[in-house]
């Protein structure tokens, strides 16, 4: 099934490729935004306490509300369009920073205060990832949905790369404060962008160009039920519940594994803790470049480029186990995150195409659920093989991701997808 064809139609009359562009940069700052933040957000608490508990507790501050709203918030951006939620939670995040600003510069904070500001942006987090995804495809053809995704996703792993270095930097020279203020201000600047999207495509439906995704019969009566009817969709779709499938298999798979394994490989083979940033950069490399890959040449055949680049992400989680130095550990780390990105963008961009409009918020907020939610798992997982060592560690990780594309390959559905 696919969206609404006219909605698509829209980049080109009347909004045109400006309208485009205003959309790309503003969830690209805003993917700069978050990577920004995180570090400061980090070394901040850590400023305040001693490290340990209180540095957890507020990111679990963020993380907690974020991943309990995202399902509810895929029904809104249903209900209410994806231009709105986007534009609103754009803009509840700068009220949220610069609130933290004003409490940060003029009073000593508590780390409690801190994290209740935090749990807000987990708020704004959890309305605008699924808004941002799905708005997409209601300005851009289908042609053109691989480019743009892979512009927004190289734009956010670009932060992922550089964001550390940046925000600490800028920290050490100029402060807390006046940093917190220029997160703050391109906040803003991203706000201003996908606001004005926001309201160009409005004037696109007022003058009848689109038409405004409406509910199914039966699913405006309530949430649970509107809920309910995203679910049961998703169940029944073979090609989006593999793809859920691989996504949750994926995060669980990899996440905990690559930073608490990749901790103590380093320590104990690589020359010391000190070189899991070199590793982890190449894993932001690796991002970037499969981002911009998949969107320079899109892939003719979807279904086996989903299952090779799972097969690869499992590749290089088993490759893993035999690294013996910083060079190696690195490539393969960027071979994960190479796997990875390449995999985001045509999954996302794939699911973007055939699921209806009025169900796309809630499919994509389970997208997003699928990469967020299992983190704990995969931390967990990690803290039993650990003690086992680094090469069991991997191996079984690796395994089962390579397992997870052999389903994937397998399935018709996936298999045949163009």
């Amino acid at each position: 099934m696919t969206a609404d064809p006219t909605a698509r139609s829209l980049p080109r009359e009347p909004l045109g490729d400006a309208h485009l562009r205003r959309l790309i940069v503003g969830q690209g700052l805003a993917a700069v935004v978050d990577a920004l933040f995180l570090i400061w957000l980090t070394l901040f608490v850590l400023k305040l306490s001693q490290p340990g508990m209180a540095t957890g507790f507020v990111l679990v501050a963020v993380a907690l509300p974020r991943a309990a709203l995202l399902l509810p918030a895929g029904v809104l951006v249903d209900r209410l369009g994806p231009a709105r939620i986007a534009a609103g939670a754009a803009w509840l995040r700068v009220a949220v920073l610069l609130a933290l600003g004003a409490l940060v510069t003029l009073t000593s904070p508590s780390v409690t205060a801190v994290a209740l500001l935090a749990a807000l942006l987990g708020v704004a987090d959890a309305a605008y990832f699924p808004a941002a995804l799905a708005l997409l495809p209601s300005v851009v053809p289908n042609d053109r949905l691989a480019r743009v995704n892979a512009l927004v996703q190289g734009a956010e792993s670009g932060g992922d790369l550089i964001g550390p270095a940046v925000a600490a930097g800028v920290i050490a020279v100029v402060g807390f404060d006046a940093t917190l203020g220029g997160i703050a201000a391109l906040a803003a600047l991203a706000a201003v962008a996908l606001s004005m999207a926001a309201r160009a495509l409005r004037r696109g439906e007022s003058a009848g160009d689109v038409v405004d995704p409406q509910p199914a019969e039966g699913e405006q009566l309530s949430t649970a039920r509107a809920l309910g009817a995203g679910l049961s969709y998703a169940w029944r779709e073979p090609v989006v519940r593999g793809m859920l499938a691989a996504i949750a298999l994926i995060n669980i798979a990899v996440v905990g594994p690559v930073l608490v394994g990749g901790a103590v490989l380093a320590d104990q083979r690589l020359g010391g803790a000190g070189s899991l940033g070199i590793v982890l950069s190449g894993f932001g490399g690796g991002s970037l470049a499969g981002s911009l890959v998949a969107g320079w040449r899109p892939p003719a055949r979807r279904g086996w480029t989903v299952a090779g680049g799972v097969a690869a992400i499992g590749a290089g989680m088993a490759g893993l186990a035999a690294v013996d130095d910083v060079v190696a550990a690195t490539a393969v780390v960027s071979l994960i995150g190479l796997g990875s990105a390449f995999l985001g963008v045509v999954v996302v961009a794939t699911l973007q195409e055939r699921v209806p409009q009025r169900l796309l918020g809630r499919v994509l907020s389970l997208v997003v659920l699928a990469t967020v939610a299992f983190d704990p798992f995969s931390y967990m997982l990690a803290g039993v093989l650990v003690p086992l060592g680094t090469t069991p560690l991997f191996l079984v990780c690796g395994s089962a991701v390579l397992a997870c594309a052999a389903l994937v390959a397998l399935s018709p559905a996936i298999r045949s997808l163009r």
